[in-house]
């Protein structure tokens, strides 16, 4: 066999989807040229089908001199080959073939992958050249609008699906950050108790209540365990990485629960009370809410006391929205405390002087032309005679009248 014919069949010899060894030539533009060993062809490997990364530098991957695994991705024809029998190369074609066979059957498993991109619907991971993808639902454990921030991040994933034939790779970074936030809650609830003091830090604000991260466990703080104040919103107490003292109130390791309060850890406004206003003291306080019995008046954020209908005024209240109006500041003299049962009786109308009783008239000393009208004497009263008779049994459809008869007189009584 001639040169030619050895030439002509290592030509035959290279197809498109082998795999060839190809010694690096010369690197020139970012392209590098390539000897297929033991065909007498040349081929191309481009920085293009070695990395992603466009801004690289192709030098720091291949040198003259070195032999590596390439797969053939197509044959140069035309102008572009010269006359030439050019094949194009490629290095992370063949690596992602031989991830995409290590990947099969791997279902279930936990996998390193970076995130390339933010794509519509998730990110776009790499692995080992294998392009995969995280669908927006699996990223996190709650919906997550910021996506770009995981972009060039390195985490890891537990692969979904793997379908070579497809080119499918779905993997899910929330099934790995619910089993690592599982096994820190069982860490977690062996370590805590009800009723302990705690810190952590505010990891979400909600209309109803602030999740606190007390280290690989969140918890609630229910918005009425917030502040000892009235407050609107949650937001108006805590913010998002805001560090706060908790107390535990209750533990439900079985449903993964931990209910906590802020203001069980704060001092209570009717701590208190009594030395800000002690009873026979007299503030000043804000009238809050009007019921039909009274007035709710706020002496203290988070103090209210009720000035009952009966101490409004001197005078006669129907009602207290007849002369009292919400948000009106009013002076209130405190009549009673009761702290541990948060109650507090106050009064108004005890800051007033008490209107004169009116005289009383005497009907009987005087008349209309003021002399003195006499008493007519009673007529005695007729002494009933006595009767002989007996009761029966039962008085059952008898009046009185029926047994006394015509010896009864009705003025008598």
């Amino acid at each position: 066999m001639n040169e030619f014919e050895t030439l002509l069949n290592s030509v035959e010899d290279v197809k498109v989807r082998d795999v060839v060894k190809g010694e690096i030539l010369s690197i020139e533009n970012n392209q590098a040229q390539v000897a297929i060993v033991g065909t007498g062809v040349e081929g191309v490997l481009t920085l293009r089908e070695i990395t992603n990364d466009r801004d690289a530098d192709i030098n720091t991957f291949v040198k003259p001199g070195d032999v590596l695994d390439l797969l053939v991705i197509k044959q140069i024809v035309g102008k572009e080959a010269e006359g030439a029998n050019v094949y194009l190369l490629s290095l992370k074609r063949l690596e992602a073939r031989k991830a995409w066979t290590t990947l099969e059957g791997k279902e279930g498993e936990i996998v390193t992958v970076k995130v390339t991109k933010d794509v519509k619907g998730g990110l776009s991971v790499d692995y080992n050249g294998v392009r995969g993808f995280i669908p927006a639902s699996m990223i996190d454990t709650y919906f997550v609008k910021d996506t770009k921030k995981f972009v060039g991040e390195e985490i890891e994933a537990k692969i979904i699906e793997v379908n070579a034939a497809d080119s499918r790779f779905i993997l899910s970074r929330r099934a790995v950050v619910e089993a690592d936030a599982l096994e820190a809650k069982k860490e977690a609830f062996a370590q805590l108790q009800e009723g302990d003091i705690v810190e952590g830090t505010v990891s979400r604000v909600t209309n109803f209540g602030a999740f606190v991260d007390l280290g690989g466990i969140d918890g609630l703080v229910h918005v009425s365990e917030l502040s000892h104040n009235h407050i609107k919103r949650p937001s108006d107490a805590v913010k998002p990485g805001d560090q706060v003292q908790v107390k535990i109130l209750k533990l439900d390791e079985e449903a993964g629960r931990l209910s906590l309060s802020l203001k069980a850890t704060q001092k209570g406004p009717w701590e208190e009370v009594e030395e800000k206003a002690p009873v026979g003291s007299t503030v000043e306080g804000t009238v809050k809410r009007l019921t039909d019995f009274g007035a709710f008046v706020e002496l203290y954020p988070g103090v209210e006391g009720l000035v009952h209908v009966s101490q409004i005024s001197w005078e006669r209240v129907e009602n207290p929205k007849d002369v009292l109006k919400v948000g009106q500041v009013v002076a209130v003299k405190v009549l009673d405390i009761k702290p541990e049962e948060e109650r507090i009786s106050l009064s108004m109308k005890a800051l007033e002087e008490a209107p004169e009783r009116p005289a009383r008239r005497n009907n009987e000393n005087n008349s209309e032309n003021g002399e003195k009208r006499e008493r007519k004497p009673r007529a005695p009263r007729k002494a009933a005679p006595k009767k002989d008779y007996e009761l029966p049994e039962t008085q059952e459809g008898f009046s009185l009248a029926d047994f006394l008869g015509e010896d009864f007189d009705i003025n008598d009584l």
